[in-house]
């Protein structure tokens, strides 16, 4: 062991002599540490694997059996995944389900078609005064700008500047059904039955 030291620190001791660049790259290398420190060999003499002798005419056997493979699967067309949204069921066209609409008597339909045009003429009366409600109010607001134009520019002019803190607005409108007190909502849980195609 004292001999391969004493061999490998006269030769790093040569090459410093021969060539002050060489010090630097030797010193600054990963594979040579100090001369004082225990040499091994560098790992770049490992001999490679040897590959399998692999007979020619398997290897050509086995890329024509991917060729036929391919062909095949070039001759089936690719399975379209269909679309259950778009197919009606077959029970929906089962004559059986299909519900005739109630015989009215003459009295019904009369009554039907009254109570019709008198909400028709409930809905136009209430459209009218909503109208009417709304011009009166921008008819007060035009006095109220003009008003206080002659008293005021500089309130006329905050009075049309927009509003900043109006957004972000939130507002709840009115429900269907009022809520109900103490009423627990449920988790969500469902079966997923969709189907999975696979190729």
């Amino acid at each position: 062991m004292a001999g391969i030291v004493c061999r490998t620190a006269s030769r790093i001791i040569s090459s410093q002599a021969s060539c002050s660049s060489s010090v630097v790259a030797v010193r600054h290398s990963h594979w040579f540490t100090s001369v004082l420190s225990v040499k091994t060999s560098m790992p770049l003499r490992a001999e490679p694997k040897k590959k399998k002798k692999v007979d020619p005419r398997r290897e050509i056997m086995m890329k024509e059996r991917l060729k036929k493979k391919l062909k095949r699967l070039e001759k089936v067309p690719p399975e379209l995944i269909p679309i259950e949204d778009f197919i009606t069921p077959a029970k929906c066209f089962d004559e059986t389900r299909i519900r005739d609409a109630p015989k009215l008597s003459f009295e019904e339909s009369e009554r039907r078609a009254l109570l019709l045009k008198e909400w028709s003429r409930y809905k136009y009366s209430q459209h009218q005064t909503e109208m009417d409600t709304i011009k009166e109010a921008l008819e007060a607001q035009r006095q109220a700008l003009d008003e206080l134009k002659l008293e005021s520019e500089e309130l006329y002019k905050a009075a049309l500047s927009p509003d900043t803190d109006l957004f972000p607005f939130q507002h709840e409108g009115p429900s269907y059904t009022p809520p109900i007190t103490n009423h627990e909502a449920p988790e969500g849980k469902y079966n997923d039955i969709t189907r999975v195609y696979t190729q």
